[in-house]
């Protein structure tokens, strides 16, 4: 199964969500992108750069990520980037629409991450 993900990239990538749907939509902050890659959303790889690295990243997000919404009731709006609201045709998401997303991403990059290690270790169902 040729790919270019990896568990890298996915670390990277969780971390990069996290920023973004947490510190720039909900709290509207105007924080740069974790990795500077603005098309690969996290994905594109820094041959220096260790998993534990990018793991220790998104760790650091989704700890910010629990301060910022810990208080916040589930109808609390967070705010869209212009270029978001176009696309979407609105300008705000509710905190609870923004964590059903970030379920079913983390859902979705689970399923990525187990097919990553069947295909190194060989073992299904596990």
């Amino acid at each position: 199964m040729p790919s270019s993900m990896t568990m890298i990239g996915l670390g990277q990538h969780l971390a990069e969500i996290e920023r973004n749907w947490f510190s720039r939509v909900f709290a509207g902050e105007d924080v740069a992108l974790l990795f500077g890659d603005h098309g690969g959303f996290g994905f594109t790889l820094d041959p220096d750069r260790t998993l534990q690295e990018a793991l220790a990243t998104w760790q650091t997000e989704v700890e910010r990520s629990r301060e910022l919404i810990a208080d916040a009731p589930l109808d609390a709006p967070g705010r869209l980037s212009q270029e978001n609201a176009t696309v979407l045709g609105k300008d705000s998401e509710f905190l609870r629409w923004i964590l059903l997303h970030m379920i079913e991403e983390y859902a979705r990059h689970n399923g990525h991450a187990d097919l990553i290690r069947e295909a190194v270790d060989g073992v299904t169902g596990a």
